[in-house]
């Protein structure tokens, strides 16, 4: 009778324990101390005054110039040009052409040459050389010139891909999540200026798809594990709207907020293939390979290249053999065109997938919010997002042929305006005017046999190795990058026989003493490796600028999130305003905090080459508004001009061909016409278009709302005013 008794006693005071331990649990997994990149102290303190008030800004060290990095490339097969490697200083001499050639001792073949400047290239490269290889890369265009600057701008695991792996049981779509969400804190970690976390709304209209997205999400959130920072939650109705005010009211019930990264993407590209140099790689973009080379038994052993460059300047360019132990084809989209010089006859891999984006004024988002329509009206997702101060919306999926600037339909930007308009409120509205750039992506998709569409390919990447020996990374994303290429190391290494090794005197990338903390010990250590910019770099070095430099507000968060702790080399090569303030940096366009010493920096420090090199893949300006990079186009041939010595001819080609690239990311075809002259008359702000009538351009200033002029002044302030009896 007493155990009963007892029994009853303890059972509840058990349960009540249990679920007590497990509520906590859940409360603290939910609330704890998150350590969130990006958020701590720089590990490079910023430049102080130092000793009789001088101030002492970092002293970075610079790659090889573009012409000695070409040299060594020559230098691989025994030729080298006459002169070249001699004295260069140390920002080097950018332009090239007319030296003799002669037959000198050459060094060492190359361990791994590497075809193709994106994500995945640059990846690889940086993997290889921290691991003690003798690695070049060479890209016929520029660092991102494709699909590795036309992305959605997410650093993400894939919402979609966990509900296709949960609905189809599909283990690969699960793995790519799980792969993706380990790499995004890799992503954030090694690059904390040019990645940041987001939250990302889902809109729910109905009360029973609550709990469904709310699984689904907490899913992302276990799968992400240790790495995952912030948790995902319920807003109701009234929240929802708090957070995103635009959002449509009718037919809300409430949202789901989960968070994923965003990132630079073509800068962070850059970053990836500078740092790469500094840790000796050898780095050049605008060469292009033209055949692969053989030997006796059939095996690759090298590549005939040409600088594009020398064309560029109205000269006949030369090819030059480099030679390397093994190759690497990573060119995304073209990877079947670099397969072909291998083998005419190899069976194509790639199913090319177009994604559209569009670019609308920030005022159509909240800056520190984006949304996802899972359920579009024909089944695909879209995102809407913050980007650079503007708003960032696609993408479409449909098959297309693969081209170097591939230009958006009208067809699908119209259906990305209207989702868009499913979402937002009826009074907003969604005008195709607003649309300030437009530009279409090729996903380098992995051909699956079994699939009908673009939609059932599963964006997985595939390291295949040629009877020849050509490697070959296809598919997967950018998220990833860092994974791809460490499989593709790894499967070099092992297909090549070659030795890696320790760096016994690794470049101090921060400019300081302080170095990284990863052990470069000949394994794979790129999820530790920081990248250029990053060692300095914390949130408020902003104010640092601003205080010594004297630079705008605006200015100064986009240099240090852009370039990080290069900023101050960037601010030192901006020219004085002779203004009170700001003290430094003349803009290039009054509509972005774009100034003249990036273009300086872009040229000296990041191989930019041409205009189309700095106004869409260094500075961002025509992926945020195709006018206002028509109209700052002027001044960044003229600043290129004087650090690259162009001539007359040069300049004119730069502007032609830059104008035709702008054309691809939404200009007008009525603005493409216009020559230099006519833009820097002000030709580009006379709309002829649909633009024309998107604003009250011709309201006269006097002029009032009829609502306004009913009274003279204020009744019911006025002595007469009964509320003053």
């Amino acid at each position: 009778m007493a155990s009963r008794r007892s029994s009853r006693i303890l059972k509840p005071i058990l349960y009540t324990t249990a679920a007590g331990l497990v509520g906590s649990g859940v409360l603290y997994a939910t609330y704890r101390p998150r350590d969130i990149p990006g958020s701590e102290s720089a590990a490079v303190p910023p430049p102080t005054y130092g000793e009789g008030g001088v101030f002492r800004p970092p002293k970075f060290p610079f790659a090889k110039s573009r012409e000695d990095q070409i040299a060594d490339l020559k230098r691989s097969s025994g030729t080298i040009a006459e002169g070249v490697g001699k004295a260069k200083n140390a920002i080097g001499q950018w332009f090239g052409g007319g030296a003799s050639t002669k037959e000198v001792p050459g060094d060492e073949p190359y361990d791994l040459l590497i075809i193709g400047g994106g994500a995945t290239g640059a990846g690889i490269a940086l993997d290889a050389v921290t691991r003690g290889l003798k690695v070049a890369l060479v890209e016929r265009d520029d660092f991102s010139s494709g699909t590795s600057s036309k992305s959605t701008k997410l650093v993400h695991g894939g919402v979609r891909y966990l509900e296709k792996a949960f609905w189809n049981l599909d283990y690969n779509q699960y793995a790519l999540v799980v792969e993706a969400l380990r790499e995004r804190r890799y992503f954030l970690d090694t690059a904390p200026h040019l990645s940041s976390w987001l939250p990302i709304m889902i809109p729910i209209d109905k009360w029973w798809k609550a709990p469904y997205f709310w699984a689904g999400t907490k899913m992302y959130d276990f799968l992400a594990g240790s790495e995952n920072i912030e948790s995902s939650y319920f807003l109701t109705k009234s929240k929802a709207l708090d957070a995103f005010p635009m959002l449509k009211k009718t037919g809300l019930f409430g949202a789901l907020v989960y968070y994923d990264g965003a990132h630079n993407d073509s800068r962070m590209n850059v970053s990836l293939a500078m740092t790469a140099a500094l840790y000796g790689a050898t780095v050049v973009n605008h060469l292009e390979v033209t055949a692969l080379e053989k030997d006796a038994s059939g095996k690759l052993n090298g590549a005939r290249a040409k600088d594009c460059i020398t064309e560029l300047n109205g000269k006949k360019p030369r090819e030059f053999t480099i030679k390397a132990k093994g190759i690497i084809n990573a060119t995304g989209p073209f990877t079947d065109s670099i397969r072909k010089l291998d083998d005419p006859s190899v069976e194509e891999i790639v199913a090319p997938s177009s994604g559209v984006h569009v670019i609308l004024p920030g005022y159509y988002s909240p800056a520190n919010m984006g949304l996802i329509d899972p359920s579009t009206s024909d089944g695909r997702v879209i995102f809407f997002l913050p980007w650079q101060g503007n708003t960032i919306a696609g993408t479409t999926d449909t098959p297309t042929s693969i081209s170097k600037n591939p230009v958006a339909s009208e067809d699908e930007i119209e259906w990305i305006l209207k989702e868009i308009r499913r979402y937002l409120q009826p009074e907003i509205n969604v005008r195709r005017g607003d649309v300030l750039a437009a530009w279409s992506g090729i996903r380098p998709l992995v051909r699956d046999p079994n699939a009908s569409k673009t939609e059932g390919l599963v964006r997985n990447h595939l390291v295949t190795t040629s009877p020849s020996g050509l490697i070959t990374c296809s598919g997967g994303k950018w998220t990833t990058y860092r994974q791809m290429a460490e499989d593709t190391v790894d499967e070099a290494i092992k297909e090549f026989s070659l030795q890696t090794s320790a760096l016994a005197n690794p470049p101090r990338v921060s400019g300081t003493e302080v170095g990284d903390e990863a052990p470069l010990d000949g394994t794979c250590q790129t999820h530790r490796v920081r990248l250029i910019g990053a060692h300095g770099f914390s949130k408020t070095l902003f104010i640092n600028l601003i205080q010594h430099y004297g630079v705008e507000n605006e200015v100064a968060k986009h240099l240090t999130a852009s370039y990080g702790d290069r900023a101050w080399t960037v601010v030192a090569l901006a020219s004085p305003t002779e203004q009170r303030f700001p003290v430094r940096g003349k803009r290039i366009s009054t509509l972005y905090p774009f100034i003249d010493g990036e273009v300086r920096y872009c040229v000296r420090h990041e191989y930019a080459q041409t205009a189309t090199d700095v106004i869409a893949r260094r500075m961002r300006l025509a992926f945020l508004n195709a006018q206002a990079a028509l109209e700052a186009l002027p001044t960044v041939i003229d600043l290129m001009a004087a650090e690259l010595h162009w001539d007359k001819a040069r300049k004119e080609r730069e502007w032609k061909e830059t104008v035709t690239f702008l054309g691809s990311m939404g200009l007008p075809k009525g603005k493409l016409t216009l020559s230099r002259k006519d833009v820097e008359s002000g030709r580009v702000g006379k709309y002829e278009d649909e633009e024309y009538q998107l604003y009250a351009r011709h309201d006269k200033p006097d002029e009032t709302l009829e609502s306004d002029a009913k009274y003279q002044g204020n009744p019911v302030m006025g002595t007469e005013s009964g509320a003053n009896k």
